[in-house]
């Protein structure tokens, strides 16, 4: 199969490649500016917390019947556009064999950090027999959505990477940028070995039924432009081309990535996702023709009164008038305090305030 060649078994179904969410993406007129948050099953709503109580967050990603529970809990409550499938950026990771934890409180975190190109040998290719429960759980999620699309995602090659260095979350990736400053052959190499792993992990979801993948390169407002452009850019481009051939949009969103706008768009997505920090208006003119917006409304906005809540989305859509495709979407993932109510509200006046 060619790169730009789509197979009849995997074009979109017919059921969701009309809805308002793949419209946007594919930058054709809407009924409505379609609305999905990013972390929109978790933590603010007290029926994820209930069905997940007990439940370390990597078995809950392993077992099918919780995925399709919980991917399914935002899209009943709050009547959103899209479902993204429950699940986190280090799995693949984790079915590979690397030796990580989720804590609480803390995120992800690697017993054995990759420091060496001896480490390199641990990260094998990923194959869908590695993480069987995502097909059989985007199966039985594809039936009950119907017409709402699937979107699927992984983790980005340097905000892996990023993990995998610095053996947990950092503010400052003082470990994994001295490897790319000092040993630059190894992080390229680390980089391309972890773009393998994230292109094969969005082919199993693809292939089970995602109508739509996201790239989230979380950390990649850390790095310079130039630096991004020489030492990131060419794997997130290698995931990119690597499902291009599926003709599924392809979404790629970082925070604090304002400078980065014009060469994340480079890297091949369809849409590019963008935090509140950049007008949307602005954000277009950085990364050019020929593709949709997502964002990006700041998620704080949602502890403010309703009134204000209105008018900061008014703006985001105001800024967003004459673009070819917008996806309504926060500038980041929902807060875990924040109020189930105050989201079923605004998917519900965005729809209303953009109603063709």
């Amino acid at each position: 199969m060619s790169a730009n060649e789509t197979p009849a078994s995997h074009r979109p179904p017919t059921a969701t490649y009309d809805s308002a969410f793949l419209r946007a993406c594919r930058r054709e007129p809407v009924p409505h500016t379609p609305v999905w948050f990013m972390r929109q099953a978790g933590r603010s709503l007290p029926e994820y917390r209930k069905v997940r109580e007990g439940i370390g967050m990597l078995d809950s990603c392993m077992r099918p019947d919780l995925v399709t529970e919980i991917t399914l809990q935002p899209v009943r409550r709050h009547d959103v556009d899209a479902a993204i499938y429950f699940s986190d950026i280090v799995v693949p990771l984790k079915a590979i064999g690397i030796d990580l934890d989720i804590k609480p409180g803390v995120g992800p975190v690697v017993e054995r950090p990759v420091r060496t190109r001896a480490d390199l040998a641990r990260l094998r290719d990923l194959t869908p027999e590695d993480v069987s429960y995502v097909t059989e759980a985007i199966g039985l999620l594809t039936r009950e959505l119907g017409a709402t699309p699937l979107i699927g995602f992984a983790g980005a090659p340097f905000t892996l990477a990023s993990y995998l260095v610095e053996g947990g979350p950092s503010r400052t990736y003082e470990n994994a940028k001295a490897m790319m400053y000092g040993d630059p052959e190894l992080w390229a190499d680390l980089l391309d070995r972890l773009a393998a792993i994230t292109a094969a992990f969005l082919k199993v979801q693809i292939e089970a039924g995602a109508s739509a993948v996201q790239l989230f390169d979380s950390w990649a407002g850390a790095l310079a432009p130039a630096d991004y452009r020489r030492s990131v850019l060419p794997a997130s481009a290698k995931v990119f081309e690597a499902v291009a051939g599926y003709g599924v949009p392809r979404i790629h969103f970082g925070v604090g990535t304002g400078e980065l706008l014009g060469l994340m768009g480079e890297a091949g997505a369809d849409v590019v996702g963008v935090d509140w920090r950049v007008p949307l208006d602005e954000a277009a003119r950085r990364v050019g023709p020929g593709k949709a917006l997502q964002g990006n409304l700041d998620p704080t906005v949602l502890f403010a009164t309703r009134e204000a809540v209105e008018d900061k989305t008014r703006e985001v859509l105001a800024a967003a008038q004459g673009l070819d495709g917008h996806v309504f979407n926060l500038g980041h993932g929902v807060m875990p305090s924040t109020d189930p109510d105050a989201l079923t509200r605004l998917v519900e006046y965005v729809h209303t305030r953009t109603a063709r």
